[in-house]
């Protein structure tokens, strides 16, 4: 029996939403396009999202938080932290925000629908807005994995990958949740510190100062999850050799210890060579390795995007990426379509690394990896 194609979780409602995200705008339209002048879309099932209606997104967040944010205007939202914590005040216009519009639009919908009842192997996401928008999961949160139960954060208002999470627990006993964006994912991690079904490990730049502050390799969990949240601290710089025997060893062990039923991976672009960051060195390459690291598990697979905000690299990394789960070698030559112009002055699909120094101390990683295999080695 063939295997199933990678489901693209797509529509131009969908695109147009994650467009007007001011942070990333037209990042959306920028991956799909050049995912598209490849030819790539004919090898995968193309799926329309959906609204997700309350009750799917109350599975995890507060009635209270749902509610309001349905309310609350996109001006309130951008002036700061969007909090049940914090006193609010009444919206100047009853009519529902663009931001619950488009988060709803592309919460658990066709994303998690298709890859937690359909079980296909592989779901690619297209652009943007946050996840290949999403990841693709996601519309209008830029990082889906920082929001919590009650409370916005980091641009994001609905966490997506904890819905995919749970919709993907209906099915499966165990998920990983691999998280390789730039920023901690501690949305996620906060989500399921105190279980042992999921298993959250992730790669982040962690220093003084940087957003969101949380990671370092001694969080590890409370409770029934103790030793079930795996934070792999980097400092800047870091290029492609380094970060994937990094991540190999910590997944290898990971893999070993946890024994995961289905992975959920994000898979940010602001750890790629030119972001507006300015942190880590990467390339595609580099992070394409990470992926065939893990699709060789051959298990049920949600992939998602996350950051990335040099709009044009986004769209090389995440199309090269889905080049990467059909097995597709791309031309160098970037294709000529609708933003052509906006690959120049090279116009090709490579990036390469600057000449930032890299921080990572040898003895440094040594003993945060150290610390990971000694904590795994208390998974059951």
């Amino acid at each position: 029996m063939a295997a199933a194609p990678p489901v693209y979780v797509y529509s131009p409602e969908y695109v147009a939403l994650c467009d007007s995200l001011c942070k990333v705008p037209k990042r959306a339209s920028m991956v799909h396009s050049l995912i598209e002048a490849y030819s790539l879309l004919d090898q995968m099932k193309i799926v329309k999202p959906k609204v997700a209606s309350m009750e799917e997104m109350a599975s995890f967040h507060t009635d209270a938080y749902l509610q309001h944010l349905q309310k609350v205007t996109t001006v309130r939202l951008l002036k700061g932290s969007l909090s049940m914590q914090q006193p609010w005040e009444e919206p100047p216009s009853p009519q529902p925000s663009a931001c619950w519009t488009a988060s709803a639009r592309t919460l658990p919908g066709a994303v998690t629908r298709t890859a937690g009842m359909e079980w296909l192997p592989a779901c690619a996401c297209p652009a943007l807005t946050g996840k290949w928008p999403s990841g693709t999961v996601q519309g209008p949160v830029l990082l889906p994995q920082r929001e919590r139960r009650d409370e916005a954060s980091g641009f994001c208002y609905l966490n997506d990958a904890v819905l995919g999470i749970l919709r993907l627990r209906q099915k499966f006993d165990r998920v990983l949740y691999i998280d390789l964006d730039l920023h901690h994912g501690d949305g996620v991690e906060d989500a399921f510190s105190f279980t042992s079904k999921v298993m959250t490990v992730s790669l982040h730049k962690f220093s003084p100062g940087f957003f969101p502050g949380t990671g370092d390799v001694t969080d590890v969990g409370l409770g029934k999850g103790r030793y079930y949240s795996v934070n792999v601290p980097i400092q800047d710089g870091i290029q492609d050799e380094k970060y994937y025997q990094i991540c190999e060893t910590v997944l290898k062990e990971v893999y070993a210890a946890f024994n995961p039923d289905a992975v959920v991976l994000q898979l940010g672009a602001d750890t790629i060579a030119g972001d507006p960051m300015c942190s880590f060195n990467m390339t595609p390459e580099g992070v394409g390795k990470c992926l065939k690291y893990v699709l060789q598990w051959q298990l049920a697979t949600l992939i998602l995007g996350g950051g990335g905000y040099n709009l044009a690299n986004t769209a090389r990394c995440w199309t090269y990426l889905t080049g990467v789960i059909l097995g597709r070698t791309l031309s160098s030559e970037i294709p000529d379509h609708e933003f052509f112009t906006e690959y120049g002055p090279d116009y090709v699909l490579e990036i390469t690394p600057s000449c930032r120094p890299d921080r990572n101390e040898p003895q440094r990683i040594q003993e945060i990896l150290n610390s990971v295999k000694g904590n795994l080695k208390h998974v059951v």
